[in-house]
């Protein structure tokens, strides 16, 4: 489902942290906002109403009433590191994907295919807690065909839909919050604080992704099976989970925060949910990931976003209530 733009595509090479590999947190495509206030009174004297004299010292005119740098002015990117910082308290290592996290809405309950983290590969555990994670060589040999089923349904895929999905492929290779806010009928600048609350779902599901994927160095499939030729660069970090699956799935369980109370929550939420299985589907057809890591990456979804309710997330239940009162 490709994203809409309505202009400013000349700035898309402008992106702000486009180095993420794959997992990039800006807003890139589509949309581009440069990272800066520009109030009015930036470049010409406040002449409303409430307008309060400027301070003349030197040469050198200053506005008076501006004591504190304005909350709402940060921006979603940075904003987002300080709910990650909220996040890194919550003893987020030690995340078990095998069972179901407490305290999940039963509307964001799957009843078909729920908890996919894949039965034959066991539950990290944290050091110096033994025994370690065993090396994914190790996996494959004690489950043998596993590694070549996967890879060929990621053959199959390539095969049957690549050609259809090359655009989403592409399009969604550094960024998919405009998909989602697509999705929505919003924009930025009209909706800040859903964007707020979308990009902490991508930073922190970025966090989490990355120190799963060295705990587990699982190859990319185009690793073992060159034939596969992604039509993009390989991201250069281990396979599994998928970034893409977590950040996306849980960009959709932040937004039942988003829309709670609201009649239109479950909707939206399923919605944003099938997009998030397209997105992660995506990377399978382009060969970048296996079913089980997209499968994984959802798992960790749902853990990370029962974490993000635990308490002490300041920062992005601030971002979810100013969200809320944005759609009311």
């Amino acid at each position: 489902m490709p994203a809409s733009f309505d202009g400013n595509d000349g700035n898309d090479g402008n992106a702000a942290n486009a180095g993420g590999g794959g997992n990039a947190t800006s807003i890139s495509a589509g949309w581009f906002f440069a990272d800066r206030v520009n109030l009015p009174r930036v470049t010409e004297p406040d002449t409303g109403p409430n307008a309060v004299p400027p301070q003349t010292i030197g040469q050198l005119t200053i506005i008076p009433d501006i004591a504190r740098f304005p909350n709402r002015n940060w921006s979603a990117d940075w904003y987002s590191w300080l709910a990650l910082n909220d996040f890194v308290a919550t003893g987020w290592n030690a995340i078990n994907p095998s069972g179901p996290p407490p305290g999940i809405p039963v509307a964001l309950y799957n009843p078909i295919n729920p908890w996919m983290w894949p039965a034959w590969v066991p539950v990290p555990t944290v050091p110096p807690a033994p025994p370690p994670v065993p090396s994914w060589s190790a996996l494959s040999a004690a489950n043998p065909g596993i590694v070549q089923t996967e890879i060929e349904g990621l053959v199959t895929a390539a095969a049957n839909e690549r050609a259809d999905a090359l655009g989403e492929i592409l399009s969604e290779s550094n960024e998919f919050i405009s998909y989602f806010l697509n999705m929505m009928t919003a924009r930025p600048g009209a909706y800040p604080a859903t964007t707020r609350v979308l990009t902490i779902a991508s930073l922190v599901g970025t966090f989490v992704a990355m120190y799963y994927k060295n705990l587990y160095a699982r190859p990319r499939a185009s690793q073992l099976c060159p034939a596969l030729l992604p039509p993009i660069e390989v991201p250069g970090h281990a396979s599994f989970p998928s970034g893409h699956s977590t950040q996306a799935h849980l960009m959709a369980l932040c937004m039942f925060d988003v829309f709670n109370g609201l009649p239109q929550q479950n909707t939206v939420v399923d919605d944003l949910w099938t997009l998030a299985d397209r997105i992660a589907r995506n990377r399978e057809i382009a060969g970048l990931h296996y079913a089980s890591d997209t499968a994984a990456g959802e798992a960790f979804a749902y853990w990370i976003y029962h974490l993000l309710n635990s308490g002490g997330q300041a920062n992005y239940l601030q971002a979810v209530a100013a969200a809320n009162g944005e759609w009311q």
